[in-house]
């Protein structure tokens, strides 16, 4: 038989292109499992954001016709005495929230991972508790707990012998803010035990043996060994707690929505209201006051990755 008659097989199209049945699988799995998220990532966060730098230009209530006024909301936003004291409420709980929640979940977890306690499992239960439980349903408890008239902790000072009587915690502008942050520690404490755990039953068990030796104490192995070697962990859990409580504000809704008069709002609660509320519904101006918390946030990321170590210790 010739070389002429040899009748050629047709080669596949996807030979043609270099791709095999391994290759070809290999890409339409990365087509399923990155196009759904990204595309869920642009219409819902990236586009979202684009439309509220837009918005933030604009005199608009969300129904009626639009104005465009230019940065005119941002130099009202930089003038509003309600905006600056919104973002101290903020600063307050950006320093004591994250620093209690840290301070308070890194000595449970702690205790819990070298102390051999026959109760540690109930007692990693227990604590991730609140973490079950809903925004609501920790407002609405800590509310319970700080009512005037058949409150818990009324109940407990008149016990020991201080009677306040019907004091509301959340009604008065001296107590309310800080009322505030216990009920925010509480219900955040329990899932860092868990992750600052998890980190120390991964440091060798040597270590905490040779400064034993050492004549070491709970406390400088806790702060000479456990932290330094945690660090990166503390250093994530800082920033999604910074970032929280700049943006979080549904327990103070819940809990006090601003009041009393306004001693309890903070910048996420006040957009809300200049969006959403019935006496302004400003949807413009409240995108604007979101630009500025943007900013906020990302200076906030910045300075952290700038001043807080990123790298743990080897050992």
């Amino acid at each position: 038989m010739s070389d002429s008659t040899i009748v050629k097989t047709p080669v596949p199209l996807m030979r043609k292109l270099g791709l095999d049945k391994a290759n070809t699988q290999k890409w339409i799995f990365l087509f399923i499992a990155i196009v759904p998220p990204f595309g869920g990532y642009l219409l819902f966060t990236l586009f979202p954001n684009i439309l509220s730098v837009y918005y933030s230009l604009l005199d608009w209530d969300g129904f009626t016709d639009a104005k465009f006024v230019g940065l005119s909301n941002f130099v009202t936003a930089f003038q509003d005495k309600y905006v600056w004291r919104a973002l101290t409420h903020n600063l307050i709980f950006m320093i004591t929230v994250p620093f209690l929640v840290i301070s308070i979940s890194l000595i449970l977890a702690y205790l819990i991972t070298n102390k051999s306690y026959k109760e540690n499992k109930f007692l990693k239960v227990l604590f991730f508790f609140p973490n079950v439980l809903s925004t609501v349903v920790v407002a609405l408890l800590w509310a319970f707990i700080y009512d005037g008239s058949y409150g818990l902790l009324n109940g407990i000072l008149k016990f020991f012998g201080f009677n306040i009587g019907n004091f509301y915690w959340l009604g008065n502008e001296g107590t309310a803010l800080l009322s505030i942050i216990p009920a925010w520690v509480w219900g955040g404490v329990g899932l860092y035990v868990i992750i600052f755990a998890n980190a120390m039953l991964a440091i060798p068990k040597s270590l905490y043996e040779a400064a034993i030796l050492e004549g070491a104490g709970h406390m400088k192995r806790l702060f000479m060994i456990t932290m330094p070697l945690v660090t990166p962990i503390i250093r994530v859990s800082a920033l999604f707690l910074i970032v929280g409580t700049m943006k979080g504000f549904e327990i103070i809704l819940i809990m006090t929505n601003g009041g009393p008069f306004g001693s309890t709002d903070v910048i996420g609660l006040y957009m809300f209201n200049m969006a959403f509320g019935e006496e302004y519904r400003n949807y413009g101006y409240a995108s604007a006051v979101g630009m500025i918390l943007f900013v906020i946030l990302v200076t906030a990321k910045v300075l952290i990755d700038k001043f807080v170590p990123n790298k743990g210790y080897e050992y």
